[in-house]
């Protein structure tokens, strides 16, 4: 006979009440999740400023978010991962190449970011919709297309 699982205990709106309060875009397919795209995902991707390690840390240690690697290690590396029942990718970078060889600057896309409504009184910092695009190059990933293929429908549509 088979046992339930017990739910996963993490609370997504205090998650992202908590990365609110650092420099932190949601990138990868939850930020399309959060545009009303119908893809799958089972975790989170986060690209954050340099300097702001340390308080992201901080923040979701409440929710019992824990950093794989010191912030020091993070910063050489640019990356790390919070995790406890959740995996949380965590892209440190001032900026990032994409697979075409342009360069997208953390400081640039969060000057243009756009705030999309989470519930009340709550919203989730994305990039603008190019820029979102732009980060899905980083990887060059068979999924990565399709998400850009995506994307690019929805801005054709003027989302």
């Amino acid at each position: 006979m088979l046992e339930a699982v017990a739910p996963d205990a993490f609370d997504e709106e205090a998650f992202f009440r908590a990365i609110a309060g650092v420099r932190c875009l949601l990138i990868g397919r939850q930020a399309m999740v959060a545009l009303g795209l119908p893809v799958l995902t089972a975790d989170y991707d986060l690209w954050l400023h340099v300097d702001d390690i340390e308080a992201l840390n901080r923040l979701v240690a409440p929710l019992a978010l824990r950093p794989t690697r010191p912030p020091e290690e993070a910063r050489a590396t640019g990356r790390y991962v919070l995790e406890n029942g959740e995996h949380v990718d965590v892209l440190i970078a001032r900026a990032v190449s994409t697979d075409d060889g342009a360069t997208v600057r953390f400081d640039d896309v969060w000057e243009r970011r756009r705030a999309v409504a989470y519930g009340p009184g709550l919203d989730i910092a994305l990039p603008a919709l190019d820029d979102l695009i732009a980060t899905k190059r980083f990887g060059g990933r068979r999924k990565d297309v399709l998400d850009i293929e995506l994307l690019e429908a929805l801005r054709a549509r003027g989302s």
